[in-house]
């Protein structure tokens, strides 16, 4: 594949160098002790609320970072991020879902979050799976926890951790994830920096607990240029890094090696609103230029993709996150999320999955391009049918070339005449993925998990459940912690 690049060798260097100096010369707001002690013991400065970060040390612990991420899931799957091929997850974190037949949304529930893990498990593109749903009928506190918990039974692909804020919360998932495998296997951890260049107490205690733990690591800054970031696309970049690198020189100080996955999430300001917008086309952009940052420290890395502020299944939806996949994915991404997402991410839908899983199987055919050999180039072939029936259907070498995947057959996007399409009823394609939603989800099964280990994960609930008690006491919404 030859890659597509928005920027030059130089601009990527320019930006790397910008990084440095933010670090270095403006440096990052992080106040907890321990994580100054830290940095400051590997030649760091501190200076008020500041840590500034010296550029032989980002350089230095960068490099020491490795080239490959492995996630396994508990059926033997293995995720192998920095591998050449591109893999794909979904959105982790919509808190409402979308219903294409009532074209009305609902708030998400534990019960969302098992469905949704389960049709994710059975899409042929989804490569690992994140905690889909934020579950409305959790208390808050609880929530990323109850995702963990719910989608654990209900996939056998490599499960990747929702969001955690603190250390707590990386303790007790790791524990769910050791109820399946090492942690250290089984699980990666999204933590997030506040941008512009904020590291909160608890987000600091939770990137030490993780890489302490040698959980795989994905620092997930999401500034929103313009408002947390400057608009400049180049400058949002050299922010985005900023954090990112703060957050990799932390975590090798406190474990040599660990696990490393680059994660950008830079977003534009909507200028009429001041909403993140998430269809633009500079998202698809800002992930290719994130993909080439990413590659300059030898870091696998995963962007957003299969992204669209759009509430329902129209033309703004599909174009949007088509476009916002296909550039990075001709970048070089690793992995692409957004499998589902709607709203900017705080939608999903079922229906959207499954169209989702069809867009990833183009992009794929896009990456891959076509072979020009003498083989390909038939020459011989187009003599023989000029000399005999002038049709190319009954030749061996058509039949190869639709065996190898030439043509991408696909399942949902209607490509029949208009009198068949009139007879079959007019379905749409968000009919056919509800309809197809439906039956993957009447029809996969994925192997349970054994009664021990049920137990063990409501045990753990439970207990955070006395760890993180219920914000306000009582009320009369039915939640559900198990």
């Amino acid at each position: 594949m030859t890659r597509f690049t928005v920027l030059t060798e130089d601009e990527v260097e320019q930006i790397h160098q910008a990084t440095l100096r933010i670090l270095d010369e403006i440096g990052v707001v992080l106040t907890l002790p321990q994580g100054r002690e830290i940095l400051a013991g590997a030649g760091a400065r501190v200076r008020d609320d500041r840590v500034l970060i010296p550029p032989g040390l980002v350089e230095r612990l960068t490099a020491q970072c490795p080239h490959q991420v492995t996630i396994r899931g508990r059926g033997g799957q293995a995720l192998v991020l920095g591998d050449g091929d591109l893999h794909w997850h979904n959105l982790g974190g919509a808190s409402t879902v979308y219903e294409p037949h009532t074209g009305q949304r609902r708030p998400a529930t534990v019960q969302d979050v098992r469905d949704s893990t389960r049709l994710l498990d059975a899409l042929d593109r989804v490569t690992s799976i994140t905690p889909f749903f934020t579950p409305q009928d959790v208390p808050g506190p609880l929530m990323s926890l109850a995702m963990y918990r719910h989608a654990l039974p209900h996939t056998s692909k490599p499960l990747q951790g929702p969001g955690v804020q603190t250390a707590a919360e990386v303790r007790l998932v790791a524990r769910m994830a050791a109820v399946v495998g090492p942690p250290a296997e089984v699980l990666s951890l999204g933590i997030s920096p506040i941008s512009p260049l904020l590291f909160p107490d608890d987000v600091v205690e939770a990137l030490i607990e993780t890489a302490r733990l040698g959980i795989a690591l994905g620092p997930l800054p999401c500034p929103t240029a313009g408002a947390t970031a400057p608009l400049s696309l180049a400058g949002a970049l050299a922010q985005q890094n900023a954090e990112v690198l703060a957050a990799v020189v932390l975590a090798q100080l406190v474990r040599p090696g660990l696990p490393i996955i680059y994660c950008g999430r830079l977003a534009m300001m909507e200028p009429r609103t001041g909403f993140s917008v998430w269809g633009g086309i500079e998202l698809g952009l800002a992930s290719a230029a994130t993909v080439q940052i990413a590659q300059r420290y030898g870091l696998p890395v995963n962007v957003y993709g299969l992204s669209t502020n759009a509430h329902t299944f129209e033309l703004q939806n599909g174009y949007e996150r088509a476009l916002n996949a296909a550039i990075p994915a001709l970048a070089g991404a690793d992995e692409l999320s957004g499998i589902g997402e709607m709203e900017a991410g705080v939608m999903g839908s079922y229906a959207q999955m499954v169209c989702d899983n069809e867009i990833a199987a183009s992009v794929g055919r896009l990456r891959r391009g076509f072979t020009v050999d003498e083989e390909a180039l038939a020459v011989e072939v187009i003599g023989r049918v000029m000399a005999g029936s002038r049709n190319f259907l009954d030749q061996k070498h058509t039949v190869r070339y639709l065996r190898a995947g030439e043509v991408l057959v696909t399942h949902l996007a209607d490509r029949l005449p208009w009198e068949e399409w009139q007879r079959a009823g007019r379905p749409t394609l968000a009919d056919r993925a509800q309809a197809e939603a439906g039956r993957l989800l009447a029809e996969h099964q994925v192997p349970p998990l054994t009664a021990d280990q049920e137990r063990e994960l409501d045990e753990i609930m439970h207990e955070a459940h006395r760890t993180f008690p219920r914000p306000g006491g009582s009320g009369s919404r039915k939640e559900v912690v198990t």
